[in-house]
């Protein structure tokens, strides 16, 4: 298949780079395991900006997008070769109890808006186009939270990078040319236990996040333990802090008793978001864990490669080389990696404590 690898007009990014809206919907689905299927998502790709014009157009004030990334068995069945160079399955993670998971997952789209009816406008019609020939693993409306708050009562993403550093965050760029202006994503879906953490005190939850509760000012260094949420996700390269976008939304059924937050994590490279989660599960060094996790767990774990508005708009109906599905591949995770061995791992949110 024809991938639009060399073009002689600019290369335009999703909408990664956007500002944060009131509503969202994360929708991620499974292709049906055959080449028609393969091939109407194909078709589909192209037709996805005319579809996010059509129904964005009822209100352009309320600012809707939508993201699209591919899972890796999906990216090798749609686009065939090349692949972005840093591509994989999600990495599960296990040490001391905690575990971040490694669910099944396609195709993610991310939408937002000022609405919530523009959301599920979108995501309805995208259904119509695809439903056929796909399952949903998962789908979450969610919602912002007063002052930018997760249903822990912190703000969340105050360390978000701003200006020029966004796109030095979240687009690949000239290490990888042929999907320079794409993105990778990581998704986990966090449930929390509200009965224990609203048992403790405030400075006791402070000491956790690494933040002050009411005002967001971060505890200082004499205050801070090294276990602090704030503390385990900074993450340096050659001496430099480097960052990824977070667009995390709270989401919940109260009469389930069911309170979330969606973690979404853009990075020009998932090593970022990977060694992140690495501190938090296994910790740093292995066993100064994030103590969040005796209160949270995450229920689902994916990494999506986001190409640019440019390829998608280039992909042509032309059937791949690689839609044969082998006969050993399916959607079951991988063997989940142990904190012994030193490569990256995720471990498991499972609220349970090291003994």
């Amino acid at each position: 298949m024809d991938t639009p690898q060399k073009l002689d007009e600019t290369v335009l990014s999703q909408t990664v780079i956007a500002p944060l809206t009131r509503a969202a919907i994360f929708l991620v689905v499974c292709i049906r395991q055959d080449a028609d299927s393969y091939a109407l998502v194909r078709s589909f790709c192209a037709d996805l900006s005319g579809l996010i014009r059509a129904v964005e157009f009822r209100d352009i004030e309320a600012g809707l997008t939508c993201i699209v990334g591919f899972g890796s068995d999906a990216w090798d069945r749609v686009f065939g070769s090349p692949r972005p160079a840093e591509l994989h399955t999600f990495r599960e993670i296990l040490s001391g109890g905690r575990h971040a998971v490694s669910t099944p997952g396609d195709i993610l789209f991310h939408i937002r808006a000022k609405r919530m009816d523009l959301c599920f406008e979108l995501a309805a019609q995208i259904m119509n186009s695809i439903g056929s020939v796909v399952s949903v693993a998962d789908e979450v409306q969610a919602f912002r939270y007063f002052d930018e708050r997760d249903l822990l009562g912190f703000v969340d993403g105050t360390e978000n990078p701003r200006g020029d550093a966004v796109r030095e965050a979240a687009i690949v760029g000239d290490e990888d040319p042929a999907f320079a202006g794409g993105s990778y994503v990581i998704v986990q879906k966090y449930l929390h236990n509200m009965e224990a953490w609203d048992a403790l005190p405030v400075e006791a939850q402070e000491h956790i996040i690494g933040r002050r509760k009411l005002s967001d000012i971060e505890l200082s260094d004499v205050e801070k333990p090294a276990s602090a949420h704030n503390a385990l996700t900074v993450i340096e390269e050659n001496g430099l802090e480097v960052k990824i976008l977070r667009d995390n939304m709270p989401f919940g059924r109260p009469g389930y008793s069911e309170f979330g937050t969606y973690f979404i994590g853009y990075s020009r490279t998932p090593r970022r978001t990977e060694t992140m989660l690495q501190n938090m599960f296994v910790g740093r060094p292995p066993g100064n864990y994030d103590r969040i996790l005796d209160f949270s767990r995450a229920i689902t774990g994916s990494l999506f490669f986001v190409p640019s508005a440019t390829f998608l708009d280039n992909v042509s109906g032309v059937e791949t080389d690689s839609t044969e599905i082998p006969a050993s591949q399916t959607h079951e995770p991988s063997p989940a990696s142990r904190a012994d061995d030193m490569s990256l791992k995720i471990g498991s949110l499972k609220g349970e404590r090291d003994e």
